[in-house]
């Protein structure tokens, strides 16, 4: 029906601000998606299956579960609750400013790293054709090519149409390295737990890290035990929720500490990875009755934190493209100097 694919996030905050609109309005959820269906904005015929189940009598949150993994688990989940409360438009509301959030985070760090990463992209075209110009040049002129790089394959130095080829499998082999790296802890392996705590090592990248992962499980309880949802479900959702190998990893022993009468800050302490401040709060707001009023203030200032962690993390990356720029264009001088400047003096002196 679906297939593998998943609604992205644009498509997903777009969707609930519409049903959110429609269902505080009074329309009926039938009618809603009926509409959906048809004139669905950013998912034509996407929500055809889930609306035909609507007019069967299904409950929207059965008629989303027969999507399969099309929409995230939180948002299952948390329409499933909104129904049983009476507070689904609230629910799609929230979701609705939580994905428009995330979306102005992305759009603020590519906006941010893009000229950075064009730089870099430059800067790998240039050594590359510089490569491939060296041997034109060498065959040109029946003279050994300049290894701008003084890296040698086989024997054979990276000139010409061979080192170009090689120089571009490497370019490659690298960037999917990386990319198999990023899926491994979007996955939450037992790699991905070991890369992010790794990461979370790192001064001031892994603490802004951390407060990014924060806000996201601080959002997502308060708007878990807003809609109702018993703590029993909610905290692990929650862990859930901050796509953290590290803290998806504590949902097992959190919900088996609930489960034994214990109350959420102890069970959190436990698991070591929430800072003192966060547990206080959460503990204000257990003893006091108010644990989703706290959340709430809670979450706001996460999400303040988290900008500016995002921002930070931005910077650090702009700093890092630019430092292997940087380093990219000294080592071409150097190589280049060497090569075209000291080399023929040396063999001059040597000749002498």
């Amino acid at each position: 029906m679906f297939g593998g694919s998943r609604i992205s996030l644009a498509s997903a905050a777009q969707l609930s601000r519409r049903l959110a609109t429609s269902l505080e309005a009074g329309v009926d959820i039938r009618r809603v998606f009926a509409r959906e269906a048809v004139g669905g904005g950013t998912l034509p015929g996407q929500l055809e299956p889930v609306a035909a189940r609507i007019q069967q009598g299904y409950t929207l949150s059965d008629a989303l579960n027969s999507a399969g993994n099309y929409f995230p688990p939180l948002f299952r989940e948390l329409v499933e609750v909104g129904e049983r409360t009476g507070k689904l438009p609230e629910v799609f509301r929230s979701l609705a400013e939580n994905y428009e959030n995330q979306l102005a985070l992305r759009r603020s760090f590519r906006a941010t790293i893009a000229w950075p990463m064009l730089q870099l992209g430059a800067a790998i075209f240039i050594i590359g054709f510089l490569i491939w110009v060296m041997g034109l040049i060498g065959n040109m002129t029946n003279s050994e090519p300049m290894n701008i790089l003084g890296i040698t394959v086989m024997g054979q130095p990276l000139v010409g149409n061979r080192g170009l080829a090689i120089y571009v499998a490497f370019i490659g082999l690298m960037a999917a390295v990386i990319l198999a790296l990023v899926q491994i802890v979007k996955r939450g392996t037992g790699w991905g737990q070991t890369l992010e705590a790794l990461m979370l090592r790192i001064p001031v990248f892994g603490r802004s890290l951390q407060t990014l992962v924060l806000s996201r499980f601080a959002w997502a309880l308060e708007m878990t035990l807003e809609a109702g949802m018993g703590v029993l479900e909610a905290l692990p959702l929650s862990l859930r929720t901050t796509q953290s190998p590290r803290y998806r990893a504590m949902s097992d022993d959190v919900t088996r500490g609930l489960k034994q009468g214990r109350e959420i800050h102890e069970v959190l302490r436990d698991a070591r990875g929430f800072p003192a401040s966060f547990l206080d709060s959460i503990e204000v707001g257990e003893r006091s009755g108010r644990l989703p009023e706290t959340m709430a203030v809670v979450s706001r200032q996460y999400q303040d934190q988290a900008r500016q962690a995002l921002a930070t993390l931005t910077m650090l990356a702009g700093f890092a493209v630019w430092a292997i720029v940087a380093g990219i264009i000294i080592l071409m001088v150097f190589r280049i100097f060497t090569q075209a400047y000291l080399g023929p003096i040396n063999e001059a002196l040597q000749g002498v």
